[in-house]
């Protein structure tokens, strides 16, 4: 049986692609897509001016998800980093190792509250303990693996949706975790880490690769590894992991495969329906401990 091979970008021959610019029909891969009233050009023919729009407006370069193409595309991953790893550092200058760190204890994620302590959680109000929980980091290895997951997915997502879309998609994807952590784990339970935002990164990446049909076994791969590790480990919350990776998947594909004639309407409304379920998922549970 022989098996079919899609071309090479124009720009990057070892990328496989099936799209093709409508100007010239050169190959193009992600990185060189420029979103044009109809499909999509490659940059010279932008740069040329050979595209159908009206005006500089219509030549302006546009991510393939219709985001504004940025100087460094990479620059929310690199501050991401450096929150995270900033956090890592101030926190354990505190002094503490582990979850006695007053510093963890403060930010991190706790569902209720100690009868016989004065240790509050966010069903007596402190729902910044979503968010915060989804910077800090125990271990040295934690933060490594989370950073390293972070940059080897976060920078190809981030150019391929712009800055907006890419910093929406992690941020939700973190507090959905975070959401599903405190729905299902017992009350007192003391959670941290980044993994539900890099989860929803990995489910964002896995569909947008199968809307451009790349290759989709080195995702699935790694992905299926992260699943085993997951399940098959102590005193990991799976929780925030599946959290994660089912809004990731769910932006994402809201984000890739929104027509073009609604697309901001389909893209930021997708975002916002996630948003809503994890603001039910918080209030259900505060209801239920209250």
């Amino acid at each position: 049986m022989e098996t079919e091979h899609l071309p090479g970008c124009y720009r990057h021959p070892d990328r496989e692609t099936g799209v093709r610019c409508t100007r010239c029909e050169r190959p193009i891969c992600p990185d060189c897509m420029v979103d044009a009233s109809v499909g999509f050009q490659c940059p010279e023919c932008v740069r040329t001016g050979s595209g159908t729009g009206h005006g500089p407006a219509a030549n302006q370069p546009r991510t393939v998800v219709g985001g504004t193409v940025a100087g460094d595309p990479h620059l929310v991953t690199k501050v991401l980093v450096g929150i995270n790893v900033a956090f890592f550092v101030a926190v354990h200058a505190v002094g503490g190792e582990g979850f006695g760190n007053p510093v963890l204890r403060e930010l991190g994620l706790i569902g209720g509250y100690y009868s016989n302590t004065d240790l509050q959680g966010v069903v007596d109000g402190q729902w910044y303990r979503l968010l915060t929980s989804m910077f800090l980091h125990e271990e040295i290895w934690h933060i490594g693996f989370n950073m390293l997951s972070l940059w080897w997915l976060g920078g190809p997502l981030e150019q391929a949706l712009g800055r907006a879309r890419y910093l929406t998609l992690y941020v939700l994807s973190g507090l959905a975790g975070s959401a599903l952590v405190y729905l299902l784990e017992p009350p007192f339970s003391l959670t941290i880490g980044a993994s539900g935002a890099i989860f929803g990164l990995f489910g964002a990446t896995a569909v947008l690769m199968r809307r451009l049909r790349y290759d989709m076994r080195p995702v699935i791969a790694l992905l299926a590894i992260n699943l085993i590790m997951t399940f098959g480990w102590g005193g990991i919350s799976w929780q925030a992991h599946i959290g994660g990776l089912v809004a990731g998947a769910v932006m994402g594909a809201g984000m890739v495969y929104a027509p073009r004639e609604h697309r901001a309407l389909v893209q930021w409304g997708t975002c916002g329906l996630v948003l809503a379920g994890v603001l039910a998922a918080v209030l259900l549970r505060t209801a239920a401990l209250t």
